[in-house]
């Protein structure tokens, strides 16, 4: 019986996660597998390949987002998800504002960001 879980995120650029992953010091890998409970495992677009023997992967879906894969209750043995989770949306989302406030007609604009 599989322990995978997929979640619906808001995530939709794959640099970005990959980049706020090795911000985080987290290893990353394309096109590979996310590995869960007792060696099953199941492809991802993009894999967060954690310390011990459990992973986080991101696969596009038909909405042009990322779903989120993962053996959560294998994760949570060896990591805290919500902090885990927590610190790799706000790196996203701080990278998502950076590179928003680049775009053209922003160049004169002062972006402020609050981190909560």
């Amino acid at each position: 019986m599989s322990h995978f879980h997929t979640f619906r995120t808001k995530l939709t650029d794959a640099e970005l996660l990959k980049a706020s992953l090795g911000d985080l010091g987290i290893c990353v890998e394309t096109n590979a597998m996310v590995r869960g409970t007792n060696g099953q495992r199941v492809p991802a677009e993009i894999v967060a390949v954690l310390a011990g023997d459990y992973d986080i992967g991101w696969s596009r879906n038909a909405a042009g987002s990322f779903d989120l894969v993962a053996d959560l209750w294998a994760v949570a043995k060896q990591h805290n998800q919500a902090e885990l989770m927590n610190a790799i949306n706000q790196k996203y989302a701080l990278k998502q504002t950076l590179a928003q406030a680049k775009q053209p007609g922003l160049q004169n604009a002062t972006v402020k960001v609050m981190v909560q």
